[in-house]
């Protein structure tokens, strides 16, 4: 009941990316869930078959509730807030308590920031809530230009 569907969550990213006109190789980061939990590889497969990206050719991938914990009803709004804030400031927090990943995600790690990551060219990233009932939702967020 609490680990989502790979079938949805596919289907979930590739909705979000079609709704705003973007491609797989177009998205330079990800915040995730990533919890150094069982359910790490079925979410990095998942993104990694959605986004058409294997390991070595992967965004980054980082995780708010790895630093606050989960706020259940208010994670959504909480990570789109600290999505915005990477956005604006061109970087990657890191996932803590993903330093020893699960051996089915090893080649992802050098997608996993382990301490905080400047990425100054970070235009596109998706935020992903997967969660309870196979109730999914995803967003692209792109840093605006003038």
């Amino acid at each position: 009941m609490t680990a989502p569907n790979p079938e949805s969550v596919t289907r979930c990213v590739q909705s979000a990316m079609q709704d705003a006109g973007i491609d797989g190789p177009k998205v330079d980061a990800i915040n995730g869930h990533l919890t150094a939990t069982y359910a790490d590889p079925s979410e990095l497969r998942s993104w990694s078959r959605a986004l058409g990206r294997p390991p070595e050719d992967f965004p980054g991938i980082t995780a708010t509730k790895s630093l606050i914990g989960h706020t259940l009803g208010a994670a959504g709004a909480i990570e789109s807030v600290a999505a915005t804030l990477m956005l604006r400031g061109g970087f990657l927090q890191p996932a803590v308590n993903a330093e020893d990943v699960h051996p089915e995600i090893q080649a992802f790690d050098a997608s996993i920031p382990h301490t905080m990551r400047e990425v100054p060219d970070l235009r596109i990233m998706m935020k992903s809530g997967f969660g309870f009932g196979d109730v999914n939702a995803c967003i692209v967020l792109e840093k605006w230009e003038d």
